[in-house]
């Protein structure tokens, strides 16, 4: 191997470095600016609220307000846009809804043996209850302000501090199409949070960059509201959640 050869083997490696060292010190460029505009598809808890209505048909009835733990929450993916209104200053929105329709059913009459004396439905053919003409709504929805902060020692990578305000809401209804059934029945829920956010966003590369963030505080009062039967009053119970270190949420956005 002649020298021409070894020189060329030596310093491609440090070439190499160079340009990634180049590249890493450049990152600084992918930075957000004003003007820019942020999606990202996030991983983290389900802050939607779901309920159920009551059947109409008990004679004692009760309700407890929805639990607002984020511990309690399954994970999902949701989805998260921004705007930096200023250099170092983004303004975030983000939600989502869902409806669901289940056409109801006449309920039917089973058979009875007369000579044996059974009841209705405990012969061979059972009663079916009706199906309940019914619906579902949710929907969440919320926005804040992120101020972001530079990380001198790692270039491309930006930490942040911002505030959340955020609303959910869930409806369910349901009404049987049987002589039993004492009318619709509806339950209702909704939760309004309010929460301090801190995070980083490491910008890959132009228009591309990846995040984390934690909620080191947060406030959720939640309402239940049922309506067992029509005519009947409303039955509510509320709480007040309070959360340290809450809801944390990965995230792999675009800017553009």
């Amino acid at each position: 191997m002649n020298i021409k050869r070894l020189l060329i083997l030596a310093v491609a490696p440090m070439m190499c470095l160079a340009v990634v060292a180049q590249n890493h010190n450049n990152r600084d460029q992918y930075t957000p600016k004003k003007g820019d505009f942020t999606v990202a598809a996030t991983l983290g808890y389900n802050s939607y609220a779901n309920i159920t209505a009551p059947s109409g048909l008990l004679t004692d009835y009760e309700a407890a307000a929805l639990s607002t733990n984020w511990t309690d929450k399954k994970m999902m993916v949701g989805f998260e846009a921004g705007w930096f209104f200023k250099d170092r200053w983004k303004l975030n929105l983000g939600g989502g809804l869902n409806f669901t329709n289940n056409p109801g059913y006449a309920a039917k009459e089973g058979t009875y043996d007369s000579s044996t004396g059974d009841e209705a439905g405990d012969g061979s053919v059972p009663n079916y209850r009706a199906v309940g003409d019914g619906s579902s709504l949710a929907f969440n929805v919320f926005t804040g302000v992120d101020r972001y902060f530079d990380v001198k020692a790692v270039s491309g990578l930006m930490w942040y501090a911002g505030v959340r305000a955020g609303f959910a809401y869930g409806q369910n209804q349901v009404k049987y199409d049987e002589p039993e059934s004492m009318g619709k029945s509806v339950a209702e829920t909704y939760n309004l949070r309010g929460s301090f956010t801190i995070g980083a966003d490491y910008f890959l590369v132009q228009g591309l960059y990846v995040g984390c963030q934690i909620d080191p505080f947060t406030y959720t009062y939640n309402t239940t509201t049922l309506k067992p039967q029509e005519g009947l009053s409303n039955l509510s119970a509320d709480s007040h959640n309070f959360s340290l270190l809450a809801a944390p949420t990965v995230k792999i956005g675009f800017k553009f």
